[in-house]
């Protein structure tokens, strides 16, 4: 190693160093000015020896890099929501719920909630990779230029962290920095921001990292995910993190009890309006890793975690006037339109109503004054009228009996709370809705294409249904408002693309009510083709796992249209995906179709997730708990005590793993 590559090194560590006590410990060990010439000095040195390049250098946090169209990232580990908690009763609920599928004493890791963007960064040998914004929980954006420029986001990890992990965390907007930005954005004469999540969010999208590096970001750090962490516990992973350099609140606590775990949150309901951060909640989880892996997930949401959310702000307002729209199925929704109040840093003017039940129970009427609630400080709610401000002439609101948009007699089934319109394929929002379902990210992904064009296209008459997309000319749509050449041709890639998307998905794109991500992933995997599945009987299709009567009636209601039927037929002929590939079904069998399995312990060869996933190759289906449904088990190391008298008490068959593995790789 020369000497200059040395003396770059040398600032490098040292600039890191200064970095981290000052941005991460709170605590400055040089003098603002003396860092700047420092890093003044490195960058002259970089310029005059590219050789020496590297891009997670402390040089790289000012920005520059321009980013105009973000790449869409899926994430190695998915990251889930949380299932939300608003009194002691769902905690202990939830405790109860987790006894009963663990051994053993379970402890519980207390966390604050924090209100910001959620990110996922990756590591390999210490170095920062990438950072990918949560999206819909199964892919996100790549934002790695922008959050290099975040001081707190180590570039570069110390001591003993893993080979390759990911970390998530969440991208605050400090109340201070963002105050400081309203006022200067006010002195300048532009409109301030609204909340320091908006902004938080928004900052990560902005194309010049530059602009980015101006903004006094943080990253909170709570989660490890990866293989071979060298971890045991949630408790020792935040210790870890704060170890390797990032920036983890020290605020977390270990609780014994649900009792525990209400002091910390009833401490923090008062002492967070200290805090320098927006936080509306506390997270629990299970503490013990292993305990962790044995509870699993949900379909949504970690079945060992709950966030349990601060009780929401409350205000009242005039109910202006009442609306309604149409939905992709048909379904109608009341709206409320509010005069505009401040409610928990954003500015509210509509709340849904729900239906026409919730409104007469109620009784709400237009110019009443209401309480409105954020629930879970997301979605505003109204709870209730205050009577002593009612006018003397109001008169109790009457639902509508026709359709908003196309004036067709509503329908309301028996034991259904919505209204629907009937008119299924005349009716433009319900169209504009289903086209809007089948280009989302979980669906089609459609690149290039949105909802807004989506509704233009529709409104223009170029097309009536999703399979009409496959026919769309560029020349067709330039003409359309804000469409210019390039974005034309990205729009028609982005349908032509859409022809690899797996069956399972386009399956769950079709709209067919009731048949949402997993229950288009287990009918795909059942029937393998579109046909299989029009050609099955409503008794048959009740035959499959975890498919009720409810959605057997809706998919055979499906495939009675004549007008689905030919557009099932008009996507099959332009390529779209209808039927598994040949890949798709390597490895696939039925050898366990009908058959429930609980894996528990720990395993050797292969891990949790994997045996799962041959589970589900192989046509069973994995359960979280044993039960007298329950066709065996797959029990590894350290099955808990309870467990295995239970499987002894109900006489179901305990297999190693091994035995599992050459079951499978038989069949």
């Amino acid at each position: 190693m020369s000497n200059i590559q040395e003396h770059i090194e040398a600032l490098r560590s040292e600039l890191r160093t200064h970095n981290h006590n000052y941005y991460v410990l709170d605590s400055a060990t040089i003098s603002d000015y003396d860092f700047d010439i420092k890093l003044k000095e490195l960058q002259e040195l970089e310029a005059k020896h590219p050789e020496f390049f590297d891009a997670n250098s402390p040089s790289q946090r000012v920005g520059g890099t321009v980013t105009k169209n973000f790449e869409t990232i899926k994430h190695a580990y998915r990251m889930y929501s949380l299932e939300n908690s608003y009194s002691k009763e769902d905690l202990l609920d939830w405790e109860t719920r987790i006894e009963k599928l663990i051994d053993g004493d379970v402890q519980f890791t207390c966390e604050l909630k924090y209100d910001g963007a959620s990110i996922s960064l990756t590591y390999e040998h210490g170095k920062l990779i990438k950072a990918v914004t949560r999206g819909d929980g199964f892919q996100g954006d790549n934002v790695t230029a922008n959050v290099k420029t975040i001081k707190s986001v180590p570039l570069q990890l110390k001591g003993d962290y893993p080979e390759t992990f990911d970390i998530r965390g969440e991208i605050v907007l400090p109340f201070d920095g963002f105050n400081k930005m309203n006022e200067d954005r006010i002195e300048i004469g532009e409109e301030p921001y609204r909340n320091p999540r908006n902004t938080a969010s928004g900052s990560l999208k902005l194309q010049d990292s530059a602009e980015v590096a101006k903004r006094p970001l943080e990253c909170l750090l709570y989660n490890l995910t990866g293989t071979n962490l060298g971890v045991t516990s949630q408790f020792e992973s935040l210790e870890k993190a704060r170890e390797w350099g990032f920036k983890v609140p020290e605020v977390a606590k270990l609780a014994n009890s649900i009792d525990e775990v209400l002091e910390f949150i009833n401490y923090w309901d008062i002492h967070r309006h200290n805090l320098p951060f927006e936080t509306d909640g506390v997270v629990v989880k299970v503490n013990d890793l292993q305990q962790q892996e044995e509870l699993g997930f949900t379909s949504k949401a970690p079945r060992w975690a709950m966030a349990y959310k601060f009780k929401a702000e409350q205000v009242s307002t005039r109910l202006n006037s009442i609306t309604y729209q149409v939905g992709r199925t048909g379904a109608i929704t009341p709206v409320a339109n509010l005069e505009p109040v401040e409610l928990a840093g954003t500015t509210v003017k509509r709340a849904s109503l729900h239906n026409a039940d919730q409104i007469e129970r109620l009784d709400i009427r237009v110019s009443d004054m209401v309480y409105v609630e954020k629930g879970g400080e997301i979605i505003p709610k109204i709870l209730g009228v205050d009577l002593s401000e009612r006018p003397e002439n109001s008169k109790p609101t009457e639902y509508i009996t026709h359709c908003p948009e196309c004036n067709t007699l509503l329908e309301r089934k028996e034991g259904e709370a919505q209204h629907y319109c009937p008119n299924y394929n005349g009716c433009n929002p319900q169209i504009i809705g289903r086209i809007q379902h089948y280009i989302s990210r979980k669906a089609m992904d459609i690149d290039g294409l949105g909802g807004e064009t989506v509704a233009l296209l529709v409104n223009e008459g170029l097309i009536t249904n999703y399979s009409d997309l496959y026919e769309l000319t560029k020349e067709q749509v330039i003409p359309l408002e804000r469409m210019a050449e390039k974005s034309a041709e990205k729009l028609i890639e982005g349908i032509e693309q859409s022809k690899n998307i797996p069956f399972e998905r386009v399956l769950f794109a079709l709209g067919i009510r009731y048949v949402g991500e997993t229950v288009a992933k287990k009918l795909a995997r059942h029937y393998k083709s579109i046909d299989a599945i029009r050609e099955a009987t409503q008794e048959q299709l009740e035959n499959v796992d975890e498919i009720g009567i409810k959605i057997a009636e809706s998919v055979c209601l499906f495939f009675t249209s004549e007008e689905n039927n030919e557009t099932i037929n008009r996507l099959k002929s332009f390529g779209v995906q209808l039927e598994m590939s040949a890949e798709e079904l390597v490895g696939k069998t039925i050898l366990l179709q009908g058959q429930s399995i609980v894996v528990t312990g720990v395993f050797e060869t292969i891990s949790r997730n994997e045996l799962k996933k041959l589970i589900e190759d192989n046509g069973g289906k994995v359960s979280s708990s044993i039960s007298s449904k329950t066709s065996f088990i797959v029990a590894g190391d350290k099955m808990g005590p309870s467990k295995k008298e239970k499987a002894e008490k109900l006489n179901i068959d305990l297999i190693t793993e091994a035995e599992f593995l050459q079951m499978v790789s038989m069949g």
